[in-house]
């Protein structure tokens, strides 16, 4: 198993459209279930912290994700320039071996 982590802030106005395209079945889910090798995503929202939220998405491998980041690379890259208004912050934690 392999994880890729995010950190992101969002702002108060900005939090429905940021779960509904981050969430387990928004925007990049269903961009990612082109791979067989997606085994999906938590968003998790900080008791806390108003705003503050993680991505957690899951792949059976490294090489799966590479793999998948190498053969949608433009799909990915557009996704990313739509949703960058909803963040305010966006940070990469880390790509973890499970």
């Amino acid at each position: 198993m392999f994880v890729v982590v995010w950190q992101f802030e969002i702002a108060e106005e900005n939090v429905a459209g940021f779960e509904a395209a981050y969430g387990p079945d928004g925007a990049w889910a269903r961009l990612f279930r082109n791979s067989p090798d997606y085994k999906g995503t938590e968003l998790l929202h900080d008791a806390y912290v108003p705003g503050s939220y993680l991505t957690i998405d899951r792949w059976t491998s490294e090489e799966a994700f590479r793999a998948f980041r190498k053969d949608h690379d433009s799909e990915y890259e557009a996704l990313d320039r739509q949703c960058d208004a909803l963040t305010g912050k966006e940070t990469r934690v880390g790509a973890y071996a499970v």
